[in-house]
């Protein structure tokens, strides 16, 4: 059985942005919530600062997004070239 590349990048994209948008605004309804979690992205993110402001949270579903995107096109990528062995 082969991944289909476009499919499995646009589930890992909406997911992982889904997740980053998520995150962030708990964090601004409730200061201090996945505040590690979201200082953890800002040091993986350039750009990104985990200050719980409205431009900071499109910055972080903007990187979640294109991170999930390029992450789950390379693991279907990879994992097809494995199964044709």
């Amino acid at each position: 059985m082969k991944f289909s590349e476009k499919a499995l990048a646009l589930t890992c994209g909406i997911l992982w942005g889904a997740s980053m948008l998520i995150m962030g605004l708990v964090n601004i309804l409730w200061s201090g919530y996945g505040q590690d979690f979201l200082k953890l992205m800002a040091s993986i993110y350039p750009g990104y600062h985990a200050s719980g402001s409205v431009a900071q949270l499109v910055v972080g579903t903007v990187y979640g997004t294109v991170d999930g995107l390029i992450g789950g096109f390379i693991f279907a990528w990879v994992y097809n070239r494995l199964v044709q062995s």
